[in-house]
């Protein structure tokens, strides 16, 4: 824990209440409120959360003000250029980046643990076949600890390891899984003689009528996708992740109930309604029609991708995001694409419109992402289970690391109740 810096003085009712305050390593000072009910009597009100410090981590900082997320103090634009994902997964698990012995046994850890429990064929087909990938992850990822029992118990150190290992080598599996049953196509087993990314491609895209290479720039462009979504800090989904973890439950059932949270549009749906608005707008002449409508008070239309909760400035992930997709559309031929080509245009008018930019609405990750996935072949219905491949690392890492906390207790948030007090009970014949 953080040692005391400071402290804050509280005034109610004519009472004065010492609070601690702490210097964290970076980001805004935290006042220490713990004892406040049981000294004053009084809760705090901060509605989601946007104020409060629920935990202390060293895993991910983000400076929404100045467009900086580290990981592990290592810059995301570095990493995602430099690094590749199960590089990035072992720096989040770990702490540290790994000498090449301790890449190389990670690396081989993962892939030779990538396999699901045969019998859990059959559980996918259980599912409609029109079923959405992602409900379908959520009811198999939480069925794994019907499977792998002896990965369920949180306070074996042994066992946390191997379901870590599990969840990030069998996550790709279980997402392309539920990508063939959804569209009829044969369940494709994972390689080991591929990289994490070419595999995940592999396991998509090919069939068993034949031959399918993965192209190394597309198994480059899904492995940024990966590094480039692994971990963010505090959001809706790592948030509760710890907060089913805080009351004991399995891995397996955390990373489910993160995949669940993810799935809601305001936070791992971002990509596909960026992509939805991109097709809406259509040509570049339109463009101009939708600037003025998102400046309109009186119309509630957004643009989908500009913006984000964190980051006052530019996200970094952006930039990494938008060479990307132009390294990709330039490789499968589609360079032109009308899309790309609003997109660009979108971005450069919103840009040079003061409005945008006093109010900091600049491109987040999710404004490329989706061009890219759909230039690979991707339905916007697995744009959000990609996104849970990429994010359980940062999850497991969150997990891990709450769990080793020594200040741990379940959540249990308080509420400013509004409603009625105590009543007396009306026998029907008399309402």
């Amino acid at each position: 824990m953080a040692e005391t810096t400071d402290t804050a003085k509280l005034t109610l009712k004519g009472k004065t209440y010492d609070l601690p305050v702490y210097s964290p390593t970076g980001g805004p000072d935290v006042i220490d409120i713990r004892k406040l009910y049981a000294q004053a009597d009084v809760f705090t009100y901060d509605p989601g959360f946007t104020s409060t410090a629920a935990c202390d981590s060293t895993i991910t900082f983000i400076d929404g003000e100045e467009g900086v997320l580290l990981h592990r103090g290592y810059p995301i634009d570095q990493l995602a250029s430099q690094s590749h994902y199960l590089e990035v997964c072992y720096l989040l698990l770990y702490g540290e980046l790994p000498s090449s012995t301790e890449l190389e046994k990670f690396e081989s850890l993962v892939t030779n643990h990538t396999m699901i429990h045969e019998q859990m064929h059959n559980f996918f087909r259980g599912f409609r076949r029109d079923a959405h990938p992602m409900a379908t992850m959520v009811g198999v990822v939480g069925a794994m600890s019907a499977f792998y029992h002896d990965s369920t118990d949180i306070n074996d150190p042994h066992q946390r390891e191997v379901a870590t290992i599990r969840l990030i080598a069998k996550m790709p599996t279980v997402a392309a899984m539920a990508y063939k049953y959804s569209i009829g196509q044969p369940f494709v087993y994972p390689r080991n003689d591929l990289d994490y990314a070419a595999n995940f491609l592999h396991m998509c895209f090919a069939v068993p009528a034949q031959e399918y290479h993965v192209d190394p720039i597309l198994a480059r462009a899904m492995d940024r996708i990966f590094t480039l979504h692994a971990d963010h800090e505090q959001n809706a989904s790592t948030s509760t992740v710890r907060l089913a973890s805080s009351s004991g439950a399995n891995p397996f059932a955390c990373i489910a109930a993160g995949i669940a949270c993810l799935w809601g549009p305001a936070h791992g749906g971002a990509n596909q309604a960026c992509l939805e608005m991109l097709k809406e707008i259509g040509t570049v002449d339109r463009i101009p029609e939708y600037i003025a409508r998102a400046k309109d008070k009186n119309d509630p239309y957004r643009l989908m991708g500009f913006g984000h909760r964190v980051y006052k400035n530019f996200d970094p992930r952006a930039t990494v995001m938008k060479q990307s997709a132009d390294e990709v559309l330039e490789l499968l031929g589609v360079e032109n694409n009308p899309v790309l080509q609003v997109a660009k245009e979108l971005e450069k008018q919103a840009l040079a419109d003061p409005y945008f930019a006093d109010k900091k609405l600049f491109p987040n990750v999710d404004f490329y992402s989706g061009i890219i996935l759909e230039a690979m072949g991707f339905p916007t219905s697995m744009f959000t289970p990609i996104f849970a491949v990429a994010r359980t690392v940062g999850w497991i890492s969150q997990w891990a690391e709450q769990l080793a906390d020594p200040q741990l207790k379940i959540g249990r948030p308080r509420q400013l109740y509004l409603g009625e007090m105590e009543r007396k009970y009306v026998d029907i014949e008399k309402r």
